[in-house]
């Protein structure tokens, strides 16, 4: 039996060998304008979330990026050895050394989930991030800090961050939550600069090597991805985590004339996270359909909010 609204999202957060894939599915869905939480199940229950963590590591770096006044098309990143060392798929070949935009590596790990391109992100802002307060040491470690640093500001509760990329790895195995991953994707969905990378359904990328210059078509794994409406977010898979996704979809504002005579519009966009849920796409598809049929119950019934701390899923903008 599903768990209630309620219930499930103040449940007490645990992580344990039962979250390692084993929990049964989770799910969020909030309006994320208003924060208003429409359905949950196990929100709170800390597990994997696989390359969903990537949505963090594309954060840190646009934010950076923007912070910075850095041109991600015009700044090399280059391939640290220690990428190789994580293992799985190497979908463009990347050796230690070469080099590649750090647009082009965000395309890479954003839309093709690219493990290696996120490392080589994490590498280069860290080392950068270092640099700026005068130090030096590892750039990817400085990078994970910054992730969870992030995560301390919007609230992150029940999240770890082990790695820029989401494998579960020996004493590097991050956590976090369905509700935490809904807080981090409307944060994340706030800034033009991550929600152009993630809408797009591929795009090419190019990797400087050795032996010259190389051409990769990337495409983006999340399938809702050129659908009406629907603007990203994540896809995320590990043996541990299970198939999981975050995705965002916009609805036309709604527009009310006020008794002055003015409009008001009201944006409307639904954030939709599940965890380890076997048919992801169209279990999303589903939760969509059902979050909006909620939304309209609930404006239609007055918007009305009883306890605040209970249906309202808050994100602080604190960069």
């Amino acid at each position: 039996m599903k768990r209630s609204l309620l219930a499930s999202l103040f449940a007490p957060v645990c992580f344990c060998a039962a979250a390692l894939g084993q929990t049964g599915e989770a799910f969020m869905v909030v309006e994320a304008h208003s924060g208003k939480v429409l359905m949950a199940s196990n929100s709170v229950v800390t597990r994997p979330v696989a390359s969903l963590t990537k949505i963090a590591t594309g954060v840190i770096a646009v934010d950076w990026a923007d912070a910075t006044g850095v041109n991600l098309n015009e700044t090399f990143a280059t391939v640290p050895a220690a990428a190789l060392s994580i293992g799985g798929p190497n979908p463009l070949g990347l050796q230690p050394g070469d080099r590649m935009t750090l647009r082009d590596a965000l395309y890479s790990a954003l839309l093709g989930s690219d493990n290696l391109a996120a490392m080589t992100v994490a590498d280069h802002v860290g080392r950068e991030i270092l640099r700026a307060r005068g130090r030096s040491g590892d750039g990817v470690s400085a990078f994970v800090a910054e992730m969870n640093e992030l995560g301390k500001a919007i609230r992150l509760t029940g999240t770890r961050f082990a790695n820029p990329h989401g494998l579960e790895l020996p004493r590097r195995t991050g956590r976090s939550t369905a509700a935490d991953v809904a807080r981090l994707s409307i944060y994340a969905m706030r800034k033009p600069g991550f929600t152009f990378i993630v809408r797009q359904k591929d795009r090419q990328v190019t990797v400087h090597g050795a032996d010259g210059q190389r051409e990769f078509r990337v495409k983006n794994t999340n399938e809702l991805v050129g659908e009406p409406m629907v603007l990203g977010v994540k896809t995320g898979t590990t043996a541990a985590a299970g198939p999981c996704l975050s995705v965002a979809v916009d609805r036309e504002p709604l527009v009310r004339e006020k008794p002055n005579g003015d409009k008001a519009v009201t944006p409307r966009r639904l954030v939709v996270v599940v965890l380890n849920s076997p048919d992801r796409f169209n279990r999303a598809r589903g939760l969509i359909s059902q979050g909006w049929a909620a939304y309209d119950r609930w404006v239609a019934g007055g918007a009305m909010i009883g306890n605040r701390n209970r249906e309202i899923l808050d994100v602080p903008n604190p960069r």
